[in-house]
């Protein structure tokens, strides 16, 4: 889900959507114009050289049903398989409220990257009913994964948005029925807020602990988590502000951090808490220039996990206006400060999902060139730090997971 700073974006993250302004007819047009005033005639800009592999996941010409892709998910599973998940947006390509038939499509790669499988639908409801915004946990611990996505009954109860959630026990090779978790992560005086749970991923603590966040627009961000292994759900009822699509990670102190999307700012917010949750303290972070698109921050490798050094890794559009430049930079301080990071695309670039492979390379998946194309991209460290920097597996392996951090 997308900003309403410019025409050409849209997203639950923002209080209107330019399918109120404009009739889906006029989107084409609205699109070409905005893109020849940002960057004139120049159209052809390429994937940065030295890439290990790009292929182009979801893109518009897929299928001629499908009006696009958006809203990119990629997580490690437990035996090292990548699982790629989006939206397929049918009639139009337009968020959750605005489409009668937004399903939830995954794609599987057991070769780090290399090939995939066939399109898989996870979520598919009759037509009137959405789903819409991907997220996904893994579970070391119990081998499951976890998908998460906001859900919409269009013809019975428009702008209400469900929280639901799906399972994998089997490294997403299939995916159990879909439960709806809203009366456990949101109060029921939000019943017609507008409240969406970010997408992307969650994470697990090192207590096992899994914790994810959702944006309710009238209140704030939250937290919420289980304790369980997902058997049951809760929320932190301590609104986070200013922040809109955020990610949480754990840091090696144990501190939780949320990296924030905040619209009209021009840069990101990050919040800390040293007490799981219970006080947050902000700041804004004007070195992540952000132009208030969703992005993606995890954690790399620690030094408690046999590491050398503590890595986090953060992915977004590096602009202050405009979605494009998609970088990857990385933070040898826990996110005090970043390097400049490498730019993998100069165009037209939006939300990204980062994840490391089994073999230790960094995978990102984003969406580029106006939500036409979806790709999936893996690189070295060596190669994002231009030889300053590069990755060695622990001598000690302290689980089978090492490459999930």
């Amino acid at each position: 889900m997308c900003s309403l700073n410019y025409i050409k974006t849209t997203s639950p993250g923002d209080f209107r959507s330019i399918f109120q302004i404009y009739h889906e007819k006029k989107f084409s047009i609205i699109v070409a114009l905005i893109t020849l005033n940002s960057f004139g005639q120049k159209t052809d800009f390429q994937i940065a050289e030295g890439v290990k592999i790009y292929q182009d996941l979801f893109n518009t010409s897929m299928n001629e049903n499908v009006k696009c892709y958006r809203i990119p998910s990629i997580v490690t599973a437990p035996n090292g398989d990548l699982i790629a998940t989006i939206d397929e947006r049918v009639p139009n390509c337009g968020d959750l409220k605005w489409s009668k038939d937004i399903n939830i499509i995954v794609r599987r790669s057991a070769d780090n990257g290399k090939t995939w499988s066939a399109i898989e639908t996870v979520v598919d409801f009759p037509f009137g009913k959405s789903a819409s915004d991907p997220s996904m946990i893994v579970d070391i611990v119990t081998n499951e994964i976890f998908l998460f996505y906001n859900y919409m009954d269009l013809d019975t109860e428009k702008n209400v948005y469900y929280l639901h959630i799906v399972k994998s026990a089997d490294n997403g090779k299939t995916w159990g029925e879909p439960v709806d978790i809203t009366s456990q992560i949101a109060k029921p005086e939000w019943h017609k807020d507008f409240k969406f749970i970010t997408s992307g991923r969650g994470i697990q603590t090192r207590s096992g602990k899994l914790l994810h966040t959702m944006v309710n627009l009238n209140s704030g961000l939250h937290v919420f988590g289980s304790d369980d292994h997902g058997k049951t759900w809760y929320f932190i009822d301590n609104p986070i502000q200013p922040a809109n699509e955020s990610k949480i990670i754990e840091l090696a102190d144990g501190t939780l951090m949320i990296n924030s999307r905040v619209s009209k700012k021009g840069f990101r917010y990050v919040h800390t808490s040293t007490d799981e949750g219970k006080t947050w303290e902000t700041k804004a972070d004007p070195e992540l220039i952000d132009p208030g698109c969703n992005a993606s921050i995890i954690r790399y490798t620690s030094i408690e996990k046999g590491y050398k050094k503590n890595r986090l890794l953060f992915s977004n559009a590096k602009s202050e206006k405009e979605r494009v430049n998609m970088t990857v930079r990385v933070s040898y301080d826990e996110g005090k400060t970043w390097t400049e990071g490498k730019t993998i695309y100069e165009g037209l670039s939006a939300y990204s999902s980062l994840t490391i492979l089994k073999n230790g390379d960094i995978g990102l998946f984003f969406e580029q060139d106006q939500y036409t194309k979806n790709p999936f991209i893996s690189f070295s460290l060596k190669w994002l730090t231009d030889g300053k920097d590069k990755y060695k597996k622990p001598k000690k392996q302290f689980n089978n997971y090492s490459f999930l951090n």
